[in-house]
């Protein structure tokens, strides 16, 4: 049986606000929203559903901008080794998606191969310059999901910045030869930049260095040893250290505001190199996409993602979709692999109900390979549920 309060949307024309991130590992955001309209369908055949496949700047998230209807755009880049890879941004009129998983993150790694003290930004530095080339005047950075942990030295030097060791010679990729670090100089880094809207979003609030900086947090998932972290650490923090001499007050105070250690302190370098404003990155990512008037036109928003647990309730796209669909009184239910929040989380975030696809199969291995129809029998549910 349904919630008596969504009763108030029966009798009335039904319009579904499908606005759901990846299941990763298993479906895209299209693909997540075909599969619940599939499966609302089935048992609902005339309701009107549009999807809107949301992202919070990690990876999928030009993908999303894509299916909102900005132009794919796909460039050659230098991936995190340095080897070339194809890479895509997306353009709408003069704003541009760019996405710095496409060109540095760990899914550009070989199978098997992480690289936590060599994997560098540069190809992230190359992605920002083709969105510029295009016209760009305002560009949406999305950053997570990284294989990199060098501060954006990468990036910069990619766009112009040279960082030079005690020799002259610039130095290796990476944040390990960070240490090395004898000169900065920003002075050639692209002109266009500054008068270009550069809007760093992200998930995370990290600062560059420290136990909540990126090396600490995020360096083990990208294969970093604890004596790597250690190492990272002390690189970026001297990084920062030589960015100071070179450019004053303002390296060091980007150094600790909160975003500067998003990917591996790529947020650092597009704070102080790039002069990049700090948004949450769903909030940015739903303006983009024009979320407001999908959601105006809707009477029911079904939002979700891969996990439903505590990472969800601290900036990730589901609980980003629920608190403005509260805010605008309209009912929000979430579909999700696995479900790690008891009911009242859920209230808290905005979120009615959740519908986990365990729920439906309860073997997780099997969740995952048989993600798509699983979802397809959830849409059946939330039919029944809310719908007829």
């Amino acid at each position: 049986m349904a919630d008596a309060a969504v009763n108030r949307t029966r009798g009335r024309t039904q319009r579904v606000l499908i606005a759901a991130d990846k299941f990763k590992g298993s479906l895209t955001a299209v693909e997540v929203a075909q599969r619940v309209t599939a499966g609302l369908h089935r048992v609902a055949p005339r309701v009107e559903v549009e999807a809107l496949p949301v992202a919070d700047g990690g990876d999928g998230t030009v993908d999303a901008a894509v299916a909102a209807g900005f132009e794919r755009r796909e460039v050659r880049v230098a991936g995190p080794l340095g080897d070339e890879v194809t890479a895509a941004y997306a353009l709408r009129g003069d704003t541009a998606v760019v996405e710095m998983a496409e060109a540095s993150g760990l899914q550009r790694l070989p199978l098997g191969v992480l690289a936590p003290l060599t994997a560098s930004t540069y190809g992230s530095g190359e992605l920002l310059r083709a969105a510029l080339d295009a016209g760009a005047r305002t560009i949406v950075f999305g950053v997570g999901g990284s294989a990199t942990t060098d501060g954006g030295a990468g990036m910069l030097a990619a766009l112009g910045a040279r960082f030079l060791d005690e020799d002259g010679q610039p130095l290796p990729p990476g944040g390990g030869p960070l240490r090395e670090l004898a000169t900065a100089d920003l002075s050639g880094l692209d002109p266009r930049l500054a008068s270009v809207d550069v809007v760093l979003a992200s998930d995370v609030d990290n600062p560059l260095t420290g136990p909540k900086g990126a090396p600490a947090v995020y360096g083990p998932q990208k294969g970093a040893s604890p004596d790597d972290v250690v190492a990272l650490d002390a690189s970026l923090a001297h990084f920062a250290a030589v960015l100071e001499k070179a450019i004053g007050d303002r390296a060091a105070e980007c150094a600790v505001v909160p975003g500067a250690g998003a990917a591996g302190g790529i947020g650092y370098g597009a704070l102080v190199g790039l002069g990049a404003s700090f948004r949450p990155g769903i909030e940015v990512m739903l303006d983009v996409l024009g979320f407001a008037p999908a959601l105006e036109r809707a009477t029911l928003v079904i939002t979700g993602e891969g996990s439903l647990d505590e990472q969800t309730l601290h900036g990730k796209a589901p609980a980003g979709v629920a608190a403005v669909a509260r805010a605008a009184d309209k009912e929000v239910i979430a579909v999700c692999g696995r479900l790690a929040l008891p009911p009242e989380a859920l209230g808290r975030a905005g979120i009615r109900r959740a519908y986990p696809l365990t729920d439906v199969e309860p073997d997780v291995a099997r969740c995952i390979a048989e993600a798509g129809p699983l979802l397809e029998d959830v849409g059946e549910r939330i039919a029944r549920d809310f719908l007829v």
